[in-house]
């Protein structure tokens, strides 16, 4: 019987691609925070999903599926962030709401790669007996 990584891992190694994709737009966003008309940036796990399930087509088997056609996401699956106050130059950055998004991601990703270790180390211990 063949081992299919793709259940074994649960999602959580798609997890973790997305914690770290968040990540990278969040830590942009901080390093941006001085910029003059910069606008913060999110990736929302919606827009993600969108994103990935826009690289493959749908075949529809019965009459009675739903068309996938037409239905398209944004680009890259980046947002813009609705600026909780306003700045006079133009940058939609709140230091506090990013350093505490990021603070949530990075306990998120952590216990996705919890998850995942345990997978992992669960299927060694069936492979190897013990």
């Amino acid at each position: 019987m063949a081992i299919s990584f793709a259940s074994a891992f649960a999602g959580h190694d798609k997890t973790l691609e997305f914690r770290s994709a968040r990540a990278a737009v969040l830590a942009n966003n901080i390093a941006n925070a001085d910029t003059p008309n910069f606008k913060a940036r999110d990736i929302s796990f919606d827009s993600y999903l969108k994103n990935e399930t826009s690289r493959f087509s749908l075949a529809r088997t019965n009459a009675r599926h739903i068309s996938s056609e037409g239905q398209s996401g944004e680009s890259d699956g980046l947002l813009y962030r609705n600026a909780s106050q306003p700045s006079l130059d133009g940058n939609t950055v709140d230091m506090q709401r990013e350093q505490a998004e990021y603070a949530q991601n990075s306990l998120q990703f952590d216990t996705s790669f919890m998850f995942l270790d345990r997978k992992i180390s669960g299927m060694k211990k069936a492979l190897t007996g013990n």
